[in-house]
């Protein structure tokens, strides 16, 4: 295969890397709603008005997990197969982690009991925060790179992966997306919701600035023959760092988009660091994955690239729409009015 810049391989790496940014943006503030309803949901009423600024689109949300996943299973099988064979025990705890927060959702107002409602409140609460943590875990272990044998395969086991590193990244994007969901909160409640939103922004904008940086300091010093970083880990807590800024005076819209755009350097910082690899071994480098070594044939992803140029915009359309017909900030008295 061409190995040059200008490739399908290198086209489809991008591709996925895009829809990673795309589902931590979007369902990073998800989570962070979820991670906060606790604590800012003080009474029923302002659970439900949390819970109702996610409602209309946090399942389309994860469409873009789905649509990652589904592109690296096509176009990388190898990197696939290594990756979700290695992560296995954890991809299936956040795949519990959200498989019950889908159904708490779904099932916490079908009770009207105070306990029920607790119970389910506090799902969504642990079905945002252990994949929230884990993703950061798992791609903290993409840049420091996986015990990968000449077969292609991971030999480290799962404990191997709790490594003081990647458990670092999996708080800092814990702290990030809690900050992220802060955030939105300040763009979609209004009323005591808003109030303590704009509060714990506030706070949770020094904490994950700090968290963020120190674990971009530790990323510069640890190399260890994974990603090396580039300039990105910088822009992004400098970007985090000016949402201080922003969220002391008020301008939440714009502090929402530094997050977003922290979140969407984070994730570029780590595929550009891995590239040409998309898993780098700490064995050996030649027992790498790379986009070439990993990939489908030329075929395979000549018609995917069709199928993407076709449904992607449609997709993006759809969700688009989806988000301005719900734009509006949502209080007690829409969920009070409302039927449960």
């Amino acid at each position: 295969m061409d190995q040059g810049i200008l490739n399908l391989e290198t086209l489809w790496f991008v591709l996925i890397a895009v829809l990673w940014t795309g589902f931590f943006f979007l369902e990073g503030f998800d989570f962070g709603v979820g991670i906060l309803l606790p604590f800012i949901g003080k009474t029923d009423e302002d659970r439900r008005v949390m819970i109702n600024t996610i409602g209309p689109t946090w399942d389309g949300n994860e469409v873009w997990l789905l649509t990652a996943g589904g592109a690296m299973f096509a176009a990388f099988p190898e990197w696939y197969a290594t990756m979700f064979s290695g992560f296995y025990l954890a991809l299936l705890l956040v795949l519990v982690g959200l498989i019950v927060r889908g159904v708490a959702f779904e099932y916490r107002s079908k009770n009207p009991n105070a306990a029920w409602r607790s119970m389910w409140d506090w799902a969504i609460f642990v079905g945002s925060f252990l994949p929230a943590l884990l993703f950061g875990v798992a791609f903290g272990n993409l840049v420091r790179g996986l015990e990968i044998d000449a077969a292609g395969e991971y030999v480290g086991g799962f404990w191997a992966l709790l490594n003081p590193y990647s458990l670092a990244m999996g708080v800092a994007a814990v702290a990030v997306f809690t900050f992220h969901g802060a955030l939105f909160l300040t763009l979609k409640s209004k009323g005591v919701v808003y109030d303590r939103a704009v509060s714990v922004a506030g706070s949770m904008s020094i904490a994950a600035t700090v968290i963020l940086a120190g674990v971009m300091v530790w990323s510069y010093i640890q190399g260890d023959g994974g990603v090396v970083p580039g300039l990105l880990p910088i822009l992004a807590v400098a970007l985090l760092a000016a949402s201080i800024w922003l969220v002391r005076s008020k301008i939440f819209a714009w502090a929402f988009a530094l997050t977003g755009l922290t979140i969407a350097a984070i994730v570029a910082a780590i595929f550009i660091g891995m590239y040409p690899n998309v898993m780098t071994s700490t064995i050996d480098p030649a027992y790498s994955l790379t986009v070439f070594n990993a990939s489908s044939s030329t075929m395979t992803l000549q018609i995917m690239s069709v199928v993407a140029l076709i449904f992607v915009p449609i997709v993006l359309g759809y969700q688009t729409w989806s988000y301005w017909v719900f734009r509006k900030r949502i209080g007690r008295e829409e969920v009070t009015t409302a039927p449960h």
